[in-house]
């Protein structure tokens, strides 16, 4: 009986996490064809200005960032989520798992848009600097290649492996984290996300070289990080992904100059 109740749970647990995922997605495409078209009438209303942000312009940016990280982190995440689910039936059987699912997956996302609100206000800046440009992408060869640099460099440190490790191991993790009720599972789910915070931050800054809403290059980022996240050679594949980084940042500041 028990067996059939963690099936069902799974499903419905995947489908549910399947469809913010999409959901996302969805919306970041349409942000995106806005933005490309610009066209007049309602989708004006809910687009963010180029230029001269206003407080509503604001909100609407730090909305596309906090959509973003859901879109780009939940697909990640799903392996954690899915097996907190299952030991959360089978130590509470005869409670529902989706409440405390929910909020463990809460938390993790309260991580992400603490995150996007540091990113809105970082765009901002850039953006008054004249380092971004008004569609989000760098205007500056040694802004675009420090970034890369940096993200790069960050792929052979000691806190990207030590946050790496724990968001590859997720029945350790939970096993050494656990909290029982509502307000536990919201705690792991917090603290599972800063992990995940602290191994890919450095990569989510990537977004601001060739341009926050050039969706292919999201969905490459968001593909390397779940890559490193689910492949057991993970650290043959961060590494490889620095010297990339490295080699990329180089060929910008140098190589494209001729």
């Amino acid at each position: 009986m028990l067996i059939a109740v963690l099936k069902r749970d799974r499903v419905v647990v995947a489908f549910g996490l399947a469809a913010i995922a999409t959901l996302s997605w969805t919306y970041l495409i349409y942000m995106d064809r806005g933005m490309g078209h610009m066209d007049v009438g309602m989708e004006m209303i809910i687009m963010p200005a180029m230029q001269h942000w206003t407080a509503w312009d604001l909100g609407l940016v730090f909305l596309m960032w906090a959509v973003m990280m859901v879109a780009m982190m939940v697909p990640a995440a799903s392996p954690v989520i899915l097996l907190f689910a299952e030991i959360n039936r089978r130590r509470n059987e005869h409670q529902s798992a989706f409440l405390s699912t929910g909020q463990f997956l809460l938390g993790y996302l309260t991580a992400w848009t603490g995150f996007s609100a540091l990113a809105t206000l970082t765009q901002w800046g850039l953006l008054t600097a004249a380092l971004v440009s008004p569609m989000m992408e760098s205007t500056s060869k040694a802004f675009g290649g420090g970034l890369l640099l940096g993200a790069g460099l960050f792929q052979f440190s000691r806190l990207k492996y030590a946050c790496l490790a724990h968001c590859r191991s997720p029945m350790g993790f939970l096993a050494t984290e656990w909290r029982d009720g509502s307000w536990g599972a919201f705690r792991m789910g917090l603290k599972h996300g800063v992990y995940c915070l602290g191994c890919c931050w450095a990569l989510m800054g990537l977004l601001f070289v060739f341009g926050v809403m050039n969706l292919l290059w999201v969905a490459c980022v968001s593909g390397f990080v779940l890559l490193e996240k689910v492949t057991s050679a993970n650290q043959l594949v961060s590494r490889l992904g620095g010297l990339v980084f490295i080699v990329w940042a180089a060929w910008i500041v140098f190589g494209s100059q001729s």
